[in-house]
């Protein structure tokens, strides 16, 4: 058999072959039930067994790490050739200047005066360009054109970038372009439409602050990076010219013989031309290394594309890479290598700067989901917790121009509240639950009158800002945090916040049956109520608190009784629904609410009664249904009078008693018919002695039953008797095929089977003895058969081996509730009474 998603996970159903069914039939529900305690300890091994799979994952390697070795390596290069050109600059003031400068030929002398203005222009500039490409590529459109294009020393693409320089004076514009530039250029462009509205500044982007009140264009920041870059290419080739010229003519004037003034001057001019060259030729190496790796090699493509990011992920990728590079070169060589993808995204996150806000926000959010990189990257932003708080905070950010950081903050959220120790600490964040409620665009007038109530109003799709979206990626983030038990007592506390969920519960008739359905609108229904299903399954004081606060809400019953009734093409919405009520049912006011909305008892015993078994296969989710159906029945007319007395007008006892011949429902149908028996009161006689003729199938399955069927039947058994006389029992019994003596004997034998009680079957022995007495009572030669198989003995094991498990109807996780009105021990004693008795 093919494990299937359940209500909560992505839809999907499997179909079961009827052999399956009797298998299945023994535990009722597919999944835990109510009637019975859930531990912990069953959850992790049921956890366990269903994820099967490597213990460790293999080890990924960062692809940013090609980014930082590349970067060490150019900056290995552009340090040697600084020390190069600093050493001969040294060598030209002190030696040359400083020893020969008298001695000097003409032509030397300018040579050496060209080289070292030149040199230091080269170095002035190299230091300076760090700055201003760093102020170049503010911008997150042009750090996607310009700073790379700074980067590149391609002939092709030094003529693309003088025409761009010039485009205002030039009649003609190149217009071929490589696909992939193209690409990255549109997709920053496009990538949030910034400014589009024209949104005032108070602050200069810094690509575009004019130098000088006229010529602005030429002026401005990223221009001028680019003129210093071509300084530094023109200086080196320069510098090369010139040092080739002298070392190949070698004319460094004629030395007089015994002239000791003039006899070292020739070395030294041949060291020093030798430095320039080198240090050039080092310097135009770097260049050309770069020129390969980026434009050849793809190198920057590469890691984009291993990252995931996109096309638009160049631009992060490029700023990532000159970041990396300009700490080699400022600092140690070694500080670019201490960078990675992550911490660039967080460190840019937390910038003043929109822009940076965006490329880190996108990098966060891209490797957060990504299969690869998710588990290291979540770990990293789960331990910064200013990380954490600056993404609650950008919740909050309402403005159309910030739109796609506020949705990569909310994505990172939603992945980041699937770890619990993460979600604990997104949830203590002071008003973090009030950032996540501004993600959910429904709101109702504060307007009525206070005989009215508003109407709700739910905010569709603006025309630049995608509000469902938002809608969904709130409602995942709370689903998450619902897991833990303190964080649902918060979502609870929060103001305004579980009116704006049950909102969304809402589905119109429309929605339901109509075969093209929305998929946004259905995505956010069943989130909500997988939301609502989380938070009313809480245990403790806070689940108590949170059913009352729900079930308070006038429309949360009458939300899920819609789907219900119109939902038949969506099962899982019907699921989720259905396990709502059941939740609510464990207090007696929500009990009471759900039984007094007009509807819901009738609909849920539509689907529980539904005559769709007959078929060969039968699919799944539609089988947990019908039995989630049955087990809120159950639970709706527990303790309840109100509510037995409202299913008998529905007239549907003699449906359960056929139900009991289904081995799909018949589990839920004895235990409604037990607590119809013994809830309803004694004026209802009439209408429940229809019950009696499901007898002998009650006999017959306590004979041939095990587990928590045979559970069941026994402890309808006694409810169902009474309804006989002493004769006519006589005959269910010959109709059923057993006598009373082997009835007896079955129930000794299950005591001394389940001699302490079973968290599956944690009734079974009070039922025994329940329907021991009654028969008992019935006839006196039934006191002798129980004697003779030694009921007293095991009777009084019952009493040294009682425990609380064995006192409730129902449980909430381990916690009992609904206490049996009549305890073991007293029953136990009952029975011994009458077998003492003469």
């Amino acid at each position: 058999m093919v494990l299937h998603n359940s209500a909560e996970g992505e839809e999907g159903s499997i179909r079961l072959q009827i052999s399956d069914l009797q298998r299945l039939s023994e535990t009722g529900s597919v999944g835990n039930t109510m009637f019975q305690p859930q531990t912990s300890i069953e959850k992790r091994e049921s956890n366990t067994s269903a994820s099967v799979g490597p213990l460790t994952k293999p080890t990924v390697r960062a692809p940013e790490k090609k980014l930082t070795l590349f970067a060490l390596r150019l900056a290995v290069l552009e340090k040697t050739a600084t020390g190069l050109g600093t050493l001969g600059f040294i060598w030209a003031t002190v030696v040359l200047l400083g020893g020969f400068a008298i001695t000097l030929d003409k032509t030397d002398f300018w040579f050496i005066t060209i080289i070292l203005l030149i040199e230091g222009t080269r170095i002035f500039s190299r230091s300076h360009e760090l700055e201003w490409q760093h102020q170049a590529t503010w911008s997150i459109t042009e750090s996607g054109i310009n700073s790379f294009r700074a980067m590149r020393m391609s002939s092709s693409f030094i003529f693309g970038s003088i025409k761009e320089f010039f485009k205002p004076v030039l009649p003609v514009r190149k217009k071929r372009q490589s696909s992939s530039q193209t690409a990255v250029i549109n997709a920053a462009r496009n990538l949030t439409g910034f400014n589009v509205q024209g949104k005032t500044t108070r602050t200069w982007t810094n690509s575009e602050v004019p130098l000088l009140p006229y010529a602005q264009w030429v002026f401005r920041a990223r221009h001028i990076s680019k003129l210093l870059y071509w300084l530094q290419v023109l200086s080196a080739s320069a510098c090369i010219s010139l040092s080739l010229m002298k070392l190949i003519k070698h004319n460094y004037g004629d030395v007089e013989k015994g002239d000791t003034d003039k006899r070292n001057r020739q070395a030294a001019l041949s060291v020093f031309y030798s430095l320039a060259l080198a240090e050039a030729l080092l310097f135009l190496l770097e260049k050309s290394y770069c020129e390969y790796k980026v434009s050849y090699c793809k190198l920057l493509e590469e890691v984009n594309k291993e990252c995931e990011l996109g096309p638009s992920g160049l631009v992060s990728i490029r700023r990532f890479f000159y970041d990396a590079y300009s700490r080699c070169v400022n600092g140690s060589i070694f500080d670019g290598l201490k960078m990675d993808m992550v911490s660039f995204g967080m460190d840019l996150l937390g910038s003043n700067s929109t822009d940076e806000q965006l490329i880190g926000a996108k990098i966060l959010c891209q490797f957060a989901m990504s299969p690869r990189y998710s588990d290291d990257t979540l770990q990293k932003i789960g331990i910064n917790l200013s990380v954490i708080e600056r993404l609650v905070e950008i919740l909050n950010w309402t403005d159309p121009d910030e739109e796609v950081i506020r949705q990569s903050a909310a994505e990172i959220l939603s992945k980041l509240a699937s770890k619990k120790q993460n979600s604990i600490r997104v949830a203590g964040i002071p008003g973090a639950m009030e950032s996540i409620s501004s993600l959910l665009q429904t709101s109702r007038s504060s307007s009525g009158a206070c005989d009215e109530i508003s109407e709700k109003e739910t905010h569709s799709d603006h025309a630049n800002y995608g509000l469902w979206t938002f809608n969904h990626l709130g409602l995942l983030i709370l689903k998450k945090l619902a897991r833990d038990h303190d964080n649902s007592g918060k979502i609870g506390n929060t103001r305004g916040l579980l009116p704006k969920i049950i909102d969304f519960t809402h589905a119109e008739e429309v929605l339901l049956q109509a075969e093209n359905v929305t998929p946004t609108k259905l995505l956010t229904l069943k989130r909500s109520l997988q939301l609502v299903k989380r938070l009313v399954s809480t245990t403790g004081n806070t689940g108590k608190n949170l059913r009352r606060e729900i079930s308070e809400i006038i429309f949360t019953i009458s939300n899920i009784r819609d789907i219900l009734r119109h939902g038949e093409k969506h099962p899982n919405l019907q699921l989720l629904g259905i396990e709502i009520l059941s939740s609510l049912a464990l207090e007696q006011e929500a009990t009471e609410i759900i039984g007094g909305t007009g509807g819901v008892l009738k609909e849920l015993f539509n689907i529980f009664l539904k005559r769709e078994r007959e078929r060969e296969e039968i699919v799944v989710t539609n089988k947990e249904v019908i039995n989630r159906a049955g087990e809120a029945l159950a639970m709706l007319v527990l303790e309840s009078k109100n509510n037995c007395h409202r299913i008998l007008k529905l007239r549907v006892v003699d449906s359960l008693v056929v139900a009991l011949d289904s081995p799909l429902i018949r589990i839920n149908a004895a235990r409604i018919l037990r607590n119809l028996c013994t809830y309803s009161g004694t004026n209802c006689f009439n209408q429940l002695k229809g019950i009696a003729n499901g007898a002998p199938t009650v006999l017959k399955k306590i004979m041939s039953e095990e587990h928590k069927l045979k559970e069941v039947m026994v402890g309808l058994a006694p409810h169902v008797l009474s309804f006989l006389s002493p004769e006519e029992s006589s005959l269910v019994f010959e109709r059923a095929g057993v006598t009373e003596a082997e009835v007896a004997y079955e129930l000794v034998e299950s005591l001394r089977k389940y001699r302490h009680p079973r968290i599956k079957v944690p009734r079974m022995r009070r039922f025994a003895i329940e329907l021991a007495i009654w028969m008992m009572k019935d006839k006196h030669k039934n006191l002798q058969i129980f004697k003779e198989l030694g009921m007293e003995k095991e009777l009084e094991h019952v009493l040294e081996t009682t425990a609380e498990i064995e006192s409730f109807n129902i449980f909430s996780g381990t916690v009992g509730m609904s206490r049996h009105n009549t305890t073991i021990h007293s029953l136990v004693e009952t029975a011994l009474e009458l077998l003492s008795a003469e």
